[in-house]
């Protein structure tokens, strides 16, 4: 049994692992709709990832079972004389692999991808009751830089 992890581009066969892995916390509960069939939204994303090279949906796979999911962003900026930001967002692991450093793992292989992408820096959200999270990245070498806010366009 091979323990190594594997890193690809999710394909649609992996949405039921990735909204399962999204929606297995409070927060993410509230927010994703784990339903089978899934709803036909989830597939048009992953679509529109996949067709704009400037964004990678990955997942770590081990021995055949995806176990985490992460996206990745590249943004073209004009600030930093012109620089690539990369961005990652909606970081998971599943939930029985946590705290075998497979996260880390994946921070490493985005950190990789950005780096090859030519960015200078990569930035992230996480929300504020997520403490474990911040110890995580901080650990990673992130740094607490800026106040992140947000606005609900859809009230």
């Amino acid at each position: 049994m091979n323990n190594e992890l594997l890193f690809r581009r999710a394909t649609q066969a992996d949405l039921p692992a990735i909204v399962h892995m999204l929606a297995d916390d409070e927060l993410g509960s509230r927010r994703e709709r784990l339903e089978n069939p899934l709803p036909e939204a989830y597939f048009k994303a992953l679509d529109a990832i996949q067709a704009d090279g400037n964004h990678e949906l990955i997942v770590a796979e081990l021995n055949g079972e995806v176990v985490g999911s992460l996206h990745l962003m590249f943004l073209p900026s004009i600030s930093f004389q012109g620089g690539l930001r990369s961005q990652v967002e909606s970081v998971r692991v599943a939930s029985k692999h946590r705290g075998r450093g497979i996260g880390a793992q994946m921070m490493e292989y985005a950190i990789a991808r950005a780096r090859e992408r030519g960015a200078h820096v990569m930035q992230l959200t996480s929300h504020e009751t997520r403490k474990d999270a911040h110890r995580f990245y901080e650990r990673l070498g992130f740094k607490k830089a800026h106040v992140g806010m947000k606005l609900n366009l859809k009230e």
